[in-house]
């Protein structure tokens, strides 16, 4: 995966559609199925910070981490612009190396599919629960089968915005993998200065999540059509899965 050099500046423009609110609104519900409390929070691969910063307004104790250095600069200049005290440190989501243990974390807009490799999406998981107290919260989301076999696959996207021409191109592959290209057209007065970026996401089977999921010790696993609370459906785009941590994972 790349690092995002040139897509921080424009990811905000370009994911305008996503409304932070509602999915805040959203992740408080799920919690709620569980009678669980946020505690300290960790928004893991949380990007320019737009969902960290909505639940700082909202009171939860919450600190953000992800890989990408661009886009943790956009996060803190947003936090700064809002006189929002909020950590934000840059860290691999694989290598996830915590000061003390959390509450909760969520993950979300598909950012787990990003990892490429079971194992290493493994090494996350055990990760996340290695830092939770006992009857911690896990939730994420990820894109579905169904999603890279039948909407990303081989298909181009064009996106114009205010600030950006966008043509985003995909390329199925084997296991799911979808190789992502963008060319990034900014308008500068009446020409343009062209930029690039490519990274592969790939959807893993739900069945599969769950059984890795048991593996780093989460147990009571759901799974709900996104932004619902609804059973996943065959054509269901993106998976929500929430797990606990019942008891603490040994840490020596």
């Amino acid at each position: 995966m790349s690092g995002y050099r040139y897509f921080s500046q424009f990811y905000d423009n370009l994911t305008f559609n996503v409304d932070y609110k509602k999915r805040a609104d959203y992740l408080q519900s799920v919690l709620s199925l569980y009678d669980h409390d946020w505690g300290l929070t960790l928004d893991l691969a949380c990007g320019t910070g737009s969902l960290t910063l909505e639940l700082k307004r909202r009171g939860v104790d919450v600190f953000g981490i992800d890989g990408s250095a661009e886009m943790l600069s956009v996060a803190m200049d947003k936090a700064y612009d809002e006189e929002l005290q909020v950590l934000f440190l840059c860290q691999q989501m694989e290598q996830l190396d915590l000061y003390g243990t959390i509450d909760t974390c969520v993950c979300t807009l598909d950012s787990l599919n990003h990892i490429i490799d079971q194992e290493q999406l493994q090494k996350v998981f055990d990760r996340v629960a290695l830092f939770m107290n006992p009857d911690g919260t896990f939730v994420f989301d990820v894109n579905t089968v169904y999603k890279h076999q039948q909407i990303l696959a081989n298909n181009t996207f064009v996106y114009d915005t205010d600030s950006v021409f966008c043509v985003w191109q995909n390329s199925l592959k084997e296991n799911n993998i979808v190789n992502i290209e963008l060319d990034l057209f900014e308008r500068e007065g009446e020409s343009y200065f062209r930029s690039s970026e490519h990274f592969s996401e790939r959807a893993y089977e739900i069945d599969d999540l769950k059984r890795m999921l048991t593996k780093s010790g989460f147990e009571d696993i759901k799974v709900f059509h996104d932004m619902t609370t609804d059973p996943l459906r065959d054509d269901s785009d993106r998976a929500v899965f929430v797990a606990r941590i019942k008891h603490a994972i040994n840490r020596e």
